[in-house]
């Protein structure tokens, strides 16, 4: 039993690892279509490279594009809306009308004297009741009809189905009243009615336009929007799809023959068809496991490259896992748009994969993991050539434009690339199939750009891939190297000697970073937070002793080396409170190795000749570094805290400092662990010896001026 535990714990990891892949190709396969793909590749303008295409079965021509929405405007144009008419509009009106016409009466009377005068044994007051019952009825018989804005537009006079009980009959707008019109014959017809000579029509006018009759006159024929959007929708889903039939056994398409306009309407339709014949369940089977295959052989290819020439991710399951999470939300975004027609599948920001893997990584993981997923994501295209010739180049560009994530502008700079990459490649390929710039889709332009836009969520997702994943991004180091960090802030005013001296080896050890090629943001961010632990204790420490004080001189030696060693484990302690990355807290713990604190076992060995010292209470806990930004602070730490002892600054003097003090960590195997190699490490010196020189240069006295 004991051994079975110890070779499951041996192999643990390496079965972690196939289970991760085997997990991700299982997510991948699922989400790949299950319509079977079509195996030739075709465009407008270009020879047909294949054999003589026969066609195995018949299938219709569908339209184009074009053509079905050419045709639909037409339906739409002349299209017939339905309007109701309302027989009851007539009693409201007239009853709103004599309310009015009452109540006002009075006043009327008393202003306009022919109201007085008989007619035909009448009142004409008596008069305007009998006339409104005549002219209301001939207003509304007729019918006042409301035209919506959208049919005015579109044509000068509107042919409309009139709906009486059930009969639907054909009119024109003009057969009816309009507002204006009705009121028009309103007033007319009153005014004729009242006018008993000549010589008062003009009173009997003014009379008739304080009737306000336009506040009782309205519509008795409107749209009805329901029946017409049931008929409109009807009519649109009876229009014909397809102009035409290619019967099994005809030709579709001779070799070499150019694609032309007719052969391009043949060649999208056989495709159509060819790929929507999937309907039992053993074809869907069939299909599936055709993706299980690709999918697993493309993760294999992955597997294989990070074990061969990326070792340092391989062995670490947080990068694994976040490679295949990223690379199953790339296939997800291509699923998304094969699932709704809606989304085209160019506004989707595939490219935020090679951003992200180069943030926390390096280019050509980027890359390589970039191309597995767009030759996945190609089988949701409908051209997949033209899907892979896009993507690939916008993956180039944004891998370019990005070479080190510290600033938000830079973001910007990688939208601006991808899209402009876009859209030169996407115009290139359509002169190339089509030979005029005038019939390019601009259309294409504007998903391109919403693309450009969706990058921006790159800054998001690094945020929480770094809390997901504990990774470290050159925008975090950014922020944790400034110098306005709470916790530097702490250590500028609790050990200003500290802090100046994490200053010096920062810029020392940043210089060096960039000669050998680590990471620069990395090594100064370590160098800043590596002597923390001297916070709690800043006087033990002789660049906080500015009193001239040194508590070590009442001090036994082993007490002292106690306590200076101790600011590496309470500097992990504090770094762990603050909550710094791990990766932050590796250079704390490692900037002394497991060097001894010389001082002290020196001043020991000269004062107890004849006492055995114990190593252990001198020596650092360790461990040794084990990365190359690492390795560079040590060196930094122990040249820049040593150059302050010198007592000339020359350059021979100097050159003797970095050379005993690299070769000697060497010697006691410090950097043994740490991928540096020797050539790295001679490279350093030489910059360690030209900042010092830099630093500590002879500086001109300024003569003072004599009395005269």
């Amino acid at each position: 039993m004991k051994d079975f535990f110890q070779r499951f714990k041996k192999y643990s990891h390496a079965s972690y690892r196939v289970l991760l892949f085997l997990v991700a190709v299982a997510i991948i396969a699922n989400l790949m279509p299950r319509e079977r793909k079509f195996s030739y590749q075709f465009g407008k303008g270009e020879p047909w490279r294949y054999e003589v295409l026969i066609a195995p079965f018949d299938f219709r021509v569908y339209k184009t594009s074009e053509e079905l929405e050419l045709e639909q405007d037409s339906i739409l144009k002349n299209f017939r809306p339905y309007f109701l008419y309302d027989s009851t509009v007539v009693v409201s009106a007239k009853q709103a009308f004599l309310k009015s016409y009452e109540s006002k009466l009075p006043s009327y009377k008393a202003k306009y004297r022919f109201l007085k005068r008989r007619y035909k044994k009448q009142l004409n007051a008596d008069r305007i009741k009998e006339l409104a019952d005549t002219i209301f009825l001939d207003v509304f018989a007729k019918g006042i009809v409301a035209v919506p804005d959208e049919y005015l537009e579109s044509k000068s006079e509107l042919e409309l189905m009139l709906v009486k009980g059930n009969l639907a009959e054909p009119y024109l707008s003009s057969e009816f009243f309009t507002l204006r019109s009705a009121y028009q014959f309103a007033t007319k017809e009153f005014a004729k009615g009242l006018a008993l000579s000549t010589n008062d029509f003009k009173g009997v006018e003014q009379f008739v336009s304080e009737l306000y009759l336009n506040e009782v006159l309205e519509p008795n024929v409107n749209i009805d929007n329901i029946r017409t959007d049931a008929e409109k929708a009807n009519v649109l889903e009876n229009m014909s799809l397809t102009n035409g039939i290619v019967l099994a056994g005809q030709r579709v398409v001779e070799k070499g023959e150019i694609i032309d306009e007719s052969a391009l309407k043949k060649l999208d339709s056989y495709k159509k068809e060819y790929e929507s014949r999937v309907g039992t369940l053993s074809q869907h089977n069939i299909i599936l496991g055709g993706h299980v295959l690709v999918t697993l052989m493309f993760l294999t290819g992955l597997f294989l490259f990070l074990y061969f020439y990326r070792k340092d991710v391989f062995i670490n399951l947080s990068y694994i896992t976040f490679l295949l999470l990223i690379l199953c939300m790339i296939i997800s975004l291509a699923f998304i748009a094969h699932r709704i027609p809606e989304i085209p599948i160019w506004v989707m920001p595939f490219t935020i994969l090679p951003l992200i893997v180069r943030t926390f990584m390096d280019s050509r993981l980027g890359f390589f993991i970039y191309v597995t997923a767009i030759l996945l994501a190609s089988f949701f295209s409908n051209n997949s050539f033209e899907f892979i010739f896009l993507q690939i180049p916008a993956g180039i560009a944004a891998i370019f434009s990005l070479y080190k994530m510290a600033r938000r502008a830079q973001i910007v700079r990688s939208s601006i690339f991808i899209f402009l990459t876009y859209s030169i490649f996407y115009t290139g390929l359509h002169l190339i199939r089509e030979g005029d710039i005038q019939t390019i889709d601009y259309q294409g332009f504007l998903y391109f750009a919403i693309n450009g836009l969706l990058i921006f969520a790159v800054y998001p997702m690094i945020y929480i891939f770094e809390k997901l994943f504990g990774f470290l991004s050159d925008v975090t180091l950014v922020e944790l190297s400034d110098t306005n960090h709470p916790l530097l802030r702490m250590m500028a005013e609790n050990a200003p000697g500290t802090f100046q001296h994490s200053i010096q080896v920062g810029n020392l050890a940043q210089e060096v970073a960039y000669k050998i090629d680590a990471n620069p943001l990395l090594v100064r961010a370590g160098a800043m937070y590596h002597d923390i632990g001297k916070t709690a204790t800043p006087v033990y420490f002789t660049e906080n002793q500015t009193t001239g004080i040194n508590p070590h001189d009442n001090m036994d030696f082993e007490d002292s080396a106690k306590l200076v060693i101790d600011h590496i484990e309470g500097g992990v302690k504090i770094a762990r409170k603050h909550k710094l990355p791990e990766k932050i807290i590796d250079f704390i713990s490692t900037h002394q190795g497991t060097t001894k604190t010389k001082y002290f076992y020196n001043s020991f060995i000269n004062k107890y000749p004849d006492k055995d010292v114990v190593d252990k209470n001198f020596t650092y806990p360790g461990p040794t570094p084990f990365t190359k930004e690492t390795a560079i602070l040590m060196m930094a730490d122990s040249i820049e805290a040593a150059s302050r002892s010198l007592k000339e600054y020359s350059d021979k003097s100097i050159d003797k400092l970095v050379e005993n003090i690299v070769n000697t960590q060497i010697k006691e195997g410090q950097f043994y662990n740490a991928p540096i190699t020797f050539r790295e490490i001679t490279t350093a010196k030489q910059v360690f010896k030209q900042k010092l020189r830099n630093i500590y240069h002879a500086r001109v006295s300024y003569p003072k001026v004599k009395k005269r």
